[in-house]
């Protein structure tokens, strides 16, 4: 592998969300290293890339770290079990764009990725490890809590709050909440790609259709 230098960046995973997240590493100048749970995973990456062992402890204590990792379960878990041994950052592509002051909400984040196009207005706040993927658009005053993925081209309206590991679909639609009575998504939802919501949604529960409906 290539030697750990401030400008390599490590990225836990080693499937086609880790790579897209070495894309954006890669857009901001930045060698990205992945990080393999074992042997086998590590196998999955071409010869080129640099890659880690999750057992490598003393080396991933060097590199500032994300987590490229689309399942929210799977994040929670690398998260809480490296937190305290590894910096965690944001990686931010240099084409994704953001509101007036809403920089200074981002940084309140750990392990945020935010891919290419997608578009943060401002006051939104945003928990540890969530996924802004690409082309996805959420307006202000909304919130999320802790190991979101927003999937590809999804649209989030204002006065939204999204609780912790939920899934929205490529290319569904949050509709707004208003600023005294937020829209809100409880947490462990999973929105389907297409899904128009326009109600609060239930813990733990699958949402599709236009309009969505509960379907689990």
């Amino acid at each position: 592998m290539k030697n750990i230098d401030q400008q390599s960046v490590g990225i836990f995973g080693t499937s086609s969300m880790a790579r897209e997240t070495g894309d954006v590493a890669y857009a901001l100048g930045y060698t990205p290293i992945y990080i393999a749970k074992n042997e086998t995973e590590a196998c999955l990456l071409k010869q080129s890339e640099s890659v880690l062992l999750e057992s490598d402890t003393g080396k991933l204590s060097e590199l500032g770290c994300v987590i490229g990792i689309g399942d929210n379960l799977i994040r929670e878990k690398i998260f809480n079990r490296f937190h305290q041994s590894v910096s965690f950052i944001n990686l931010i592509h240099p084409s994704a764009t953001v509101g007036f002051g809403q920089s200074r909400l981002i940084d309140d984040a750990r392990g945020l990725v935010m891919c290419a196009g997608a578009r943060l207005t401002n006051n939104i706040r945003l928990g540890n490890c969530c996924i802004v993927n690409q082309n996805v658009s959420v307006s202000p005053d909304c919130s999320f809590g802790n190991f979101v993925h927003i999937a590809p081209g999804a649209n989030i309206s204002a006065n939204v709050t999204i609780g912790d590991r939920c899934w929205i679909g490529a290319g569904s639609v949050v509709n707004q909440g208003l600023i005294d009575k937020k829209m809100i998504i409880e947490s462990d939802v999973m929105v389907g790609s297409g899904a128009v919501v326009i109600g609060n949604c239930e813990s733990n529960a699958v949402y599709a259709g236009v309009p969505a409906k509960r379907i689990k």
